[in-house]
């Protein structure tokens, strides 16, 4: 019953700031990430350590798609080739496990069902487009070029993309898929096709037009509420894509909105640097608890914001989100699953990942961390 022990803690104590080096963090997260992979037995990375189970779950080709660029970010910044050599082989991975039509299946390698998806083909193409750039081994090109023509062929004609959702969640209209064109816009700039970035602008433009006069924007989360709450996880997604999409077309409109709603975001953030995990079409929040990986989500926005934008006040936001996520990272368990990794929620029975620590949240974790301590040299982090 450790897991009943650490919730009681995590619900009675204070986190305390880390004292130590950014280094220090993003080692024990790199060298997590990797023991996520070795505790599956494939190249995948585990979808997450579930500390009730006391095991790691079966790998996920979605965000196993987008650790992939964190990984080689990691490796190039540190010279530590070991790191690009499991990213390498886990993209190798996603070209042997993609399906005929060329998108990636929805949910882990050992869900009953699979069918391709949306989202998680648009997150697998930050990976082949890394892994492309990396090494200039044409598997990782034709996989990208067959992922971005799947998400192309499906988008409708008003730049929606209404087929192809998830099987396992409520929500079928996702304004996050924002983040898929954010996938098409690597696909863009690895291989050069134009059409890539156009289907991209599309989806954005969409997005916007069915925002809120407050920039909110409906049908934003991963249940079907529409438009009660949404996640910063979520929130988080769409602010990125909708920046990225911004800068790679030239499009300060885009650019504008994507820095209104982190604003927005950034005015709930508490004094310690956390979020709380829900917000309302108000942009208030509706929860104590917080999303950890929506922090970090939100720190790379702040960050990306204040390199393109000038807007140097979120720079504090970023540092102070990322402290707070610093100071939940347990450096010193004897738990292989559980040390250096990030959990879902804080505390871990929160709404989010309850009692699990998913390889995303400390892939952005790392993320934020890099862009942090890079922040004048890191154009692209996945």
């Amino acid at each position: 019953m450790h897991y009943l022990i650490q919730t009681v803690k995590e619900n009675l104590i204070t986190p305390t700031s880390s004292s130590l080096p950014i280094e220090t963090h993003l080692r024990a997260a790199a060298d997590w990430l990797l023991q996520a992979q070795q505790g599956t037995p494939d190249n995948g990375v585990a979808h997450s350590y579930d500390i009730r189970k006391k095991k790691w779950l079966a790998s996920y080709p979605e965000t196993t798609g987008y650790v992939i660029p964190t990984l080689f970010d990691y490796a190039k910044h540190y010279n530590a080739p070991v790191y690009a050599e499991a990213a390498k082989k886990m993209a190798e991975w996603e070209c042997e496990i993609q399906l005929a039509d060329g998108g990636v299946r929805a949910g882990t390698m050992d869900a009953t069902i699979v069918a391709p998806t949306i989202f998680n083909t648009g997150q697998v193409l930050f990976g082949w487009a890394k892994a492309y750039e990396e090494t200039r081994d044409d598997r990782f090109k034709i996989s990208l070029i067959r992922a971005a023509d799947w998400l192309v062929a499906a988008q409708d004609a008003d730049g929606a993309w209404r087929r192809f959702s998830s099987p396992f969640t409520t929500s079928k209209l996702n304004s996050y898929n924002t983040r898929s064109s954010f996938g098409l816009v690597r696909a863009y700039e690895s291989v050069g096709n134009s059409h890539y970035l156009k289907s991209a602008i599309a989806n954005v433009e969409w997005t916007l037009s069915q925002a809120h006069e407050n920039d909110w924007l409906p049908n934003n989360c991963l249940s079907d509420n529409i438009d009660l709450t949404a996640l910063t996880h979520t929130i988080a997604y769409s602010i990125r894509g909708i920046l990225e999409v911004g800068v790679a077309a030239k499009r300060s409109d885009f650019i504008e909105r994507a820095l209104k709603m982190a604003n927005k975001v950034a005015a709930q953030q508490r004094e310690d640097g956390a979020l709380n995990a829900f917000y309302t079409p108000e942009w208030t929040t509706a929860v104590t608890w917080s999303c950890i990986t929506g922090n970090s989500q939100m720190a790379i926005n702040w960050l990306r914001l204040a390199q393109i934008t000038g807007e140097n006040s979120l720079i504090t936001n970023a540092k102070k989100a990322n402290q707070f996520n610093m100071s939940l990272q347990n450096l010193s368990s004897t738990n292989n699953g559980v040390r250096g990794a990030m959990k879902g929620s804080h505390p871990i029975n929160g709404g989010y990942m309850t009692y699990r620590y998913p390889n995303w949240a400390t892939k952005f974790f790392m993320d934020g961390l890099m862009l942090e301590q890079l922040f004048d040299k890191v154009s692209h982090i996945g």
